[in-house]
């Protein structure tokens, strides 16, 4: 596996979504993991179903909509996350991997919307 960082955001929040999924399939059917899973997983996946929206938008106005909720749908994902790890601690590690790399992407689009927004304003 390369070492290089993937740029290309609609491939990288569609992988993040796969492992998402992927770990959510290991987790243990019990009461509390019934409840959040589905959560998890629609946050996870409608990042990236949204930048694909936000690439294809007709305004500037309308990719800083779709992007700002790019960024809340990945702040749901890391909440869930966090509470999944909590009832799901064999699992720790792969929870820790997908924090790091929604926290990565909550401040990639943190940046382009504030980039965004400031050239809005001038």
């Amino acid at each position: 596996m390369s070492n290089q960082r993937e740029y290309n955001l609609e491939e990288r929040l569609a992988v993040f979504a796969e492992k998402v999924i992927d770990l959510m399939k290991k987790l243990p059917n019990n009461p509390i993991n019934l409840r959040m899973i589905p959560q998890e997983t629609a946050a996870a996946g409608s990042s990236g179903a949204n930048y694909c929206e936000a690439t294809e938008a007709e305004s500037k106005k309308d990719f800083i909509h779709k992007i700002g909720i790019v960024k809340k749908e990945l702040k749901e994902s890391k909440h869930w996350l966090r509470l999944l790890a909590r009832a799901n601690p064999e699992f720790a590690e792969e929870f820790r991997e997908l924090w790091k790399e929604n926290q990565e992407l909550i401040l990639i689009f943190s940046k382009t919307l504030k980039t965004c927004r400031e050239g809005k304003e001038k």
